[in-house]
Formats: structure tokens, sequence, C-alpha cells
């Protein structure tokens, strides 16, 4: 994988046949604990059992069907055009070759099709999540609250926005 481009990447919807890939990739991030990788394994299976219903999945995938990275969001309950990016995680070997960017583009394009108005993004202030906060900031997010020790002791709720003109 070591000349993967993107025009060698594949998005699509996550299928029944894709669960497995996706748990061990998740399971595969070091930067998620046990807990976070079974609430992603678990918002994962109810997207399986009813896809669109509260969440939608996408995969990047190589030609070969190899998946490289996964994303699931959302529509915000009791909001008009508020959309949530619950998680998006990468293979490790192929983090920093533009899968995320890749799957984030997708997200937006589809979201401005269903008429988002509003993308929030929820992640940690540890530093470790330094180049997770930095990614969605290159892709145009901003901070817009921050919740003191939300996680952990030290360990705050960032919570990052981006506004669409698609309504």
């Amino acid at each position: 994988m070591s000349h993967l481009t993107a025009r060698d990447t594949m998005v699509r919807p996550l299928e029944r046949a894709d669960r497995d890939a996706v748990v061990r990739l998740v399971h595969g991030v070091e930067l998620f604990s046990a807990t976070e990788k079974d609430v992603a394994v678990e918002v994962l299976e109810s997207y399986l059992e009813h896809p669109g219903k509260d969440y939608f999945a996408l995969g990047a995938f190589t030609q070969r069907n190899g998946l490289l990275g996964y994303a699931c969001y959302g529509p915000t309950p009791c909001t008009s055009g508020t959309w949530d990016l619950y998680w998006i995680a990468v293979s490790g070997e192929t983090r920093g070759r533009g899968i995320g960017t890749i799957l984030m583009e997708e997200i937006e394009r589809r979201l401005v099709h269903k008429h988002a108005r509003l993308v929030l993004i929820e992640t940690s202030s540890r530093a470790d999540y330094d180049p997770t906060r930095g990614f969605y900031e290159r892709r145009g997010y901003e901070v817009v609250a921050r919740v003191p020790d939300f996680y952990a002791v030290g360990d705050d709720r960032v919570i990052f926005a981006r506004t669409f003109d698609s309504v």
C-alpha cells in the first residue's frame, strides 16, 4: 500500500459483509480505549441492523475491497439539518495518506445533498488527539465549545462545528 492514491480508493456504504473488517480496524486503533471500541462496534451493529435509520456508515476500500477506513455519522435528533460525525477511523498502515480526507469529503458531499446546515464533531482534548483535532481544523471545522473534565479529570470534550450553505 505504499503507493496508495485517492484514485485507488473507493468509498461506499458499509454492508453486513464488512462488519469483521471494521471491527478489526476499530480494535487496531490504539488511540481508542476499550470502552470506545465497544461503543463503536455497538453503533456499527445498529447501523447494520437498520441502515439509515439512526446512522449512516461509509467505508474506504482498495480496489480489491480491503478496508482502509470507515466513518459513521447521522442526523442529530430533535434538530433541523444538524448532523453528528460519530466515528472516523483509518487503518494504521494507511494513516496520513489522505484516506480520512477522502471519507470526510464523501460525507460532506452526501450531507449537502441531505440539506445539512451544521455538522458537529466531539473529541478529546488529550495530547494524543492533537493530530485528530488538527485534521478537523484543516477540513474547516472550528472549535465551538469545550467541556472541562468531561471524559476524565484533565480530559475535556472538544466540540467542533462546520456550517454548510446547502439549505
